[in-house]
């Protein structure tokens, strides 16, 4: 096939939705991934006897891979060839679900998460990039909204398919799963996709990536060991001084380099900086509460892995409704009122869940969920999309990489200091006073690991306790992503432009909205 670069024209190609399904295919592999994983940790803490912190390294193994590769990845798809680099994205995710699927250690999922995560960041860049090339101005917006919807799909299909999936196969069968959808993915491209490519992108920097990988590596390592080492644990102190030296080499570096893959200048545009913060704080939220929710439903209120997926579904449809809403309301109030006031919103469901108790029920939990879920949708899609409307047209795509990476690092951040401080209070307020010290270290491992030390050991006391210090350590959490989302408004409502949409533009800025919907959908 003809290889077409970059142009204001864009060829109308007969093929170009047909090729979007191919694209729609490549999106739905992820999305499902993304809340399939969350439901399933339960399951594989109880199965590979993983701890908390092994369960925040198979999150953030993904996560930390996926944004350190993803500026990258994409500029790679820019010069040589984003159909194929899309390809060999499905490929490698592909392969690490296989991986996955079949390991029986916890180190080894770490491990296929991680090629997954390489993947991953092939494929979420690449994806929305080949858009312009297929279609005009006039088509891209219903494109661009197709995508939107198949991303969105992923939030609440993942945990009912992960549910039903683990009710009746093993965990691995979450794994399983991905391969088909790959497979797909990769037919729909090979036949499907016209080649497009941009020679005059900006090349990879491998030292760059190397900085951004070590760093982020460094400093989740030191966050996640932090609670059973302690802080002042030599190698928890070198892991951060290491972290701070390589995240400043990164943006020294990247400061001094003509075309920066990392252009850290976007930053003093003053929308872009705040609607950028407010939106990695939404995902810092949102990705650490997709860690300890779950736990929270099946081992405290004893669902079963479908039963638990399902009663995810209100935060799910209420980010999903709001995120429909958001705009019309940016368009009727500016986008800080709105920004602040999804952020307010947040914090108030936040420090309502904080209230949650052992004996609440789900009928609360359900509450407060619902709540949480339009405080995201009200917050990041104006957010994402006057970060992307505060910038100049020609450097759109450096600032979008930029978003993303700010957005993946505040997920990665999210599930591991959340995690951390949930274990922490876990193991300091769990009774395991009788025990043996094996089974007292087992039991502090995570709630699955206490019940399951408690159920054979024939203590209620012990679940009980569990219970009770999970509960407590998930108030905690939520009181800290409650204190965030409220300083966070006040920044929004201090700082942030009051940008209405333009009727004018309305039109031309279009795709950037749907772009950021889609993003925000996706959870990626």
């Amino acid at each position: 096939m003809a290889t077409v670069t970059q142009s204001h024209e864009v060829r109308r190609d007969p093929r170009r939705w047909w090729a979007l399904g191919a694209l729609v295919a490549s999106m739905l592999t992820l999305g499902f991934d993304t809340t399939i994983l969350n439901v399933a940790l339960p399951t594989m803490a109880g199965d590979l006897g993983a701890s908390t912190g092994q369960q925040q390294w198979m999150a953030d193994s993904y996560v930390i891979v996926f944004a350190a590769l993803m500026l990258p990845a994409g500029l790679l798809g820019d010069r040589f060839g984003r159909r194929r680099m899309l390809i060999v994205g499905l490929g490698i995710f592909l392969a690490g679900s296989v991986a996955g699927s079949l390991a029986n250690d916890v180190n080894w999922v770490i491990a296929a998460r991680a090629v997954m995560g390489v993947g991953g960041a092939l494929v979420t860049p690449l994806a929305m990039s080949v858009l312009p090339s297929l279609f005009g101005p006039d088509e891209r917006t219903k494109a661009v909204g197709i995508i939107s919807a198949a991303s969105s799909l992923g939030l609440p299909l993942g945990p009912i398919i992960g549910g039903w999936l683990l009710n009746h196969f093993w965990w691995g069968s979450v794994f399983l799963v991905n391969i088909p959808m790959a497979a797909i993915g990769i037919a729909a491209c090979v036949f499907l996709l016209p080649e497009t490519s941009d020679p005059a992108s900006p090349k990879v920097d491998a030292l760059s990536t190397a900085f951004t990988a070590a760093g982020l590596g460094s400093l989740i390592y030191a966050i996640i060991e932090a609670p059973s080492r302690g802080w002042g644990d030599p190698l928890i102190v070198g892991m951060l001084i290491g972290a701070t030296i390589l995240i400043a080499a990164l943006v020294l570096r990247e400061r001094r380099m003509e075309r920066p893959m990392l252009d850290m200048t976007l930053l003093r545009h003053r929308g872009f900086l705040f609607n950028s913060i407010a939106a990695t704080l939404v995902m810092f939220v949102l990705s650490g509460l997709l860690f300890v929710l779950p736990q929270y439903l099946q081992a405290v209120l004893g669902n079963d892995a479908l039963g638990t997926g399902v009663r995810l579904l209100p935060m799910m449809g209420g980010l999903i409704i709001a995120a429909r809403a958001a705009q019309p309301l940016v368009v009727k109030f500016g986008s800080r009122a709105v920004v602040t006031g999804g952020l307010v919103v947040l914090a108030f469901a936040a420090v309502l869940g904080s209230r949650t108790t052992v004996d609440s029920g789900y009928g609360f939990t359900a509450l407060w969920l619902s709540i949480t879920g339009f405080g995201f949708g009200f917050s990041i899609v104006p957010a994402m999309d006057g970060s992307l409307g505060a910038l100049p047209r020609d450097r759109a795509g450096s600032g979008s990489g930029l978003l993303m990476t700010m957005r993946q690092v505040g997920a990665a951040i999210g599930i591991a200091l959340l995690g951390s401080l949930l274990a922490s209070t876990f193991r300091d307020r769990l009774d395991v006073t009788g025990l043996p010290a094996k089974a007292a270290d087992t039991a502090g491992e995570s709630v699955v690991a206490a019940h399951i030390v408690g159920q054979k050991a024939g203590s209620a006391d012990l679940i009980a306790s569990a219970n009770s210090a999970y509960v407590h350590g998930m108030g905690l959490v939520l009181l800290v992503c409650g204190a965030a989302a409220l300083v966070t408004a006040l920044l929004a409502a201090a700082f942030l432009p009051n940008t209405p949409a333009a009727p004018a533009a309305k039109e031309e800025e279009a795709p950037a909205t749907a772009v950021a919907v889609a993003l925000a959908d996706a959870g990626q």
